[in-house]
């Protein structure tokens, strides 16, 4: 251990603090949130209007500065429309339901080290436990009530489908995100976020664990329900999905809920993988102070910013995926390779406990899943070329037509005589009434 290095409080510090500093502290949280939510939403239009080539926000305030608050403020004053034959008493809990766990998640993220603040020695966080890390998957899994529900009670089915989405994502992607923890806590030896943080006083996880840090950041994209992985909300074939019937309030909650979800995945990301408020390499190393004092809440808050920017930066430049591609990354490929790279972990650990060479244990680690992987990438190759074998042949009917039905999911025949009771026009017959002539002549 550094003996330079800040006073770590243990977890039984967290909790005595005077009724005032936790009020505070809670003040101070919720107002960053709000504040990161308004910036974040101006960062992401000026970002991504420049990534398109186009004019992102410039009136509302100085640069566009107040386009967020303008926004927040256009939602509170619209109109609140309930559709007639929802369920009012869950169609109202929902946004609360999605919003308040996004709030709760990030009462665990350390901003600091320890610091005095009117001559009382605390944390720079709002409070700790021994199992933080979890507190932050049992909320996200809350918050996925609420867009369910959401979906349920709107009586829609594009909400319900989005709904379902959702709740089919989550699961995908969350057992995902759990995994990729497991070897963070073998390393940490506890699921305290401040012990984490601890833990990589000598060298960051991300540098130590990167399959880890590269299935986080996959998943907390999947968390996130934005582009590529925006499927419950799907604009092109589900409208707005399970928001589809909220406006006002109710709407911005959801929006809200969204971008603090991005923000605490982003401060997961630093604290597990990234040091947390821990200064980078060069700068740790040169500085003896720049680990104490407020200076660590500055590094905090530029890995918050570059993990959304990130964010943002995926968004303006990637296509939305298919549904089974979501599907098939989460189960096929994100949660095997989790549970192998787990299995690994332990063995190199429990080796080293027993004395043996580290070099050569690495390297035949790393030959053992270069051959692994390779072997995976080539069966999903013969794979893929025999299910399109077996598409082919009755991909075509008679007479050279495609068969809508082959390789997929059953559609309604194109040929079909009656359609909803109707007689089925023929083919290049127009359902519009024919112009007279006289006003066709005038066209031309």
């Amino acid at each position: 251990m550094n003996p330079s290095a800040p006073a770590q409080t243990p977890l039984e510090g967290f909790g005595n603090d005077p009724w005032w500093l936790i009020g505070g502290k809670v003040l101070v949280v919720f107002a960053f949130l709000v504040v990161t939510v308004l910036m974040t939403m101006w960062i992401e239009r000026r970002v991504i209007g420049r990534m398109q080539l186009r004019v992102g926000p410039n009136r509302a305030g100085p640069f566009g500065l107040l386009q967020g608050l303008a926004d927040g403020v256009k939602l509170a004053l619209k109109e609140d429309i309930v559709p007639r034959q929802v369920d009012k008493v869950v169609f109202v809990l929902a946004p609360v339901m999605a919003a308040v766990p996004a709030f709760v998640s990030f009462a665990i993220i350390p901003f600091g080290p320890q610091v005095s603040i009117f001559g009382h020695e605390t944390a720079l966080q709002l409070t700790d436990l021994p199992v933080a890390v979890l507190l932050v998957l049992a909320m996200s899994s809350m918050g996925i009530y609420g867009v369910v529900l959401a979906g349920w009670s709107s009586m829609s089915p594009y909400s319900l489908l989005g709904g379902l989405r959702s709740s089919a994502q989550m699961i995908s992607y969350e057992i995902a995100m759990g995994l990729s923890f497991v070897a963070v806590f073998m390393f940490a030896g506890s699921m305290s976020t401040s012990e984490i943080v601890a833990a990589q006083q000598d060298k960051w996880f991300v540098i130590l664990l990167l399959p880890s840090f590269i299935v986080y950041v996959i998943t907390m994209m999947g968390e996130s329900n934005r582009i590529p992985f925006d499927l419950p909300e799907g604009e092109g074939e589900l409208v707005g999905g399970f928001h589809t019937e909220y406006s006002s309030l109710k709407f911005a909650m959801f929006f809200l809920a969204e971008y603090i979800n991005l923000t605490t995945l982003s401060a997961l990301a630093t604290t597990l993988f990234l040091g947390g408020w821990r200064a980078p390499f060069p700068i740790s190393t040169v500085w003896a102070g720049a680990n104490s004092g407020w200076w660590p809440v500055l590094w905090f808050l530029i890995k918050i910013f570059l993990f959304i920017f990130f964010f943002i930066w995926l968004r303006g430049t990637l296509p939305r995926v298919r549904y089974d591609q979501l599907m098939k990354l989460g189960w096929k490929v994100l949660m095997p390779f989790s549970l192998g790279w787990i299995l690994l972990v332990a063995t190199i650990r429990a080796l080293r406990n027993d004395g043996y060479d580290m070099r050569q244990i690495v390297i035949y680690a790393a030959v053992a899943a270069a051959v692994v992987l390779v072997a995976t990438v080539i069966w999903e190759m013969v794979r893929g070329g025999e299910d399109r074998k077996e598409v082919a042949p009755g991909a075509a009917e008679a007479g050279g037509r495609p068969d809508p039905a082959a390789g997929g999911f059953p559609v309604p025949p194109l040929d079909a005589p009656h359609y909803h009771g109707r007689a089925r026009e023929p083919a290049g017959a127009s359902t519009f009434p024919t112009p007279p002539e006289e006003v066709t002549r005038g066209t031309h």
